[in-house]
């Protein structure tokens, strides 16, 4: 049977003889169903339409995607430690299992949230079944269920030394970035998904409860985002996609971000 793929955001369910009668995930108002209905695809078909494409962003970052759903993109991180896939892509051919095979496998797999879910079970299973940590306030939005997934609680998961998970909040309650001391030549990276969203002008950051449907967070969601990262030190940001990278400063552009995003939205912005 196949594990049918929702073509809108990239969610892989459980194998079925027929399609899901709808996506959980894009009839939540954080997502949506795309004017056309819903439809489906499979890993097999989907290998025929599209392939990875990879960009090594610095040493030890190499983002891997193929555009396909939301445009997702998974990031490898080749640390001290082992490798860890960032966040997770519905596309998993063969030439990318050959090449993260060739850097070493992967030790574990963290994504910041359920619109990266994707078939995080298809890639567990093609590296070991390697662990899939996922924080637990996110656990009812797990639509595949896999018995590498790891749900953890708390403001902070250290999956190894120089590597920590940290819970922000935010676009879902468990929304969460990663944290690699050794990014950045040192001055430490931070892998964000879209919890922290790179702009479009890469100068700033933003932040919301649904993109597509422009729903914004409180001032009491946003701010405890910059209080959660106070404490690690960074200077560059990997966005959601490709192009979605706050190069240098990074840390210094988390703050201001956020105290502009409050003044905005509580209206005490000066014109």
């Amino acid at each position: 049977m196949p594990a049918y793929i929702c073509t809108a955001c990239g969610t892989q369910f459980p194998e079925s003889y027929t399609p899901p009668p709808q996506c959980l995930i894009c009839e939540e108002e954080r997502q949506y169903v795309p004017p056309r209905g819903q439809t489906w695809t499979t890993r097999q078909a989907l290998a025929q339409s599209h392939m990875n494409a990879f960009r090594e962003h610095e040493p030890g970052v190499i983002g891997i995607g193929a555009g396909f759903a939301i445009g997702q993109r998974a990031i490898l991180l080749r640390t001290e430690g082992g490798n860890v896939l960032w966040d997770c892509v519905s596309t998993l051919d063969a030439a990318t299992v050959s090449l993260i095979e060739g850097l070493g496998g992967l030790k574990a797999i963290a994504i910041s949230h359920p619109h990266f879910y994707t078939a995080m079970g298809e890639w567990s299973r093609a590296f070991g079944n390697a662990p899939i940590h996922l924080h637990a306030a996110d656990k009812d939005w797990i639509v595949n269920p896999n018995p590498a997934v790891k749900l953890w609680q708390g403001d902070t998961l250290e999956l190894w030394d120089g590597v920590t998970l940290v819970r922000c909040g935010g676009h879902f309650p468990g929304g969460t970035v990663l944290h690699w001391q050794s990014g950045a030549g040192g001055k430490g990276i931070v892998c964000s998904g879209d919890i922290l969203t790179v702009t479009t002008d890469r100068k700033w950051l933003s932040f919301m409860r649904s993109y597509p449907n422009l729903i914004p967070l409180s001032a009491r969601e946003v701010e405890p985002i910059g209080a959660a990262l106070k404490p690690f030190a960074f200077d560059t940001i990997y966005g959601h996609y490709f192009d979605r990278v706050i190069a240098s400063d990074a840390k210094a552009v988390l703050e201001k971000s956020v105290a502009r995003y409050v003044a905005a939205i509580e209206g005490t912005r000066g014109y």
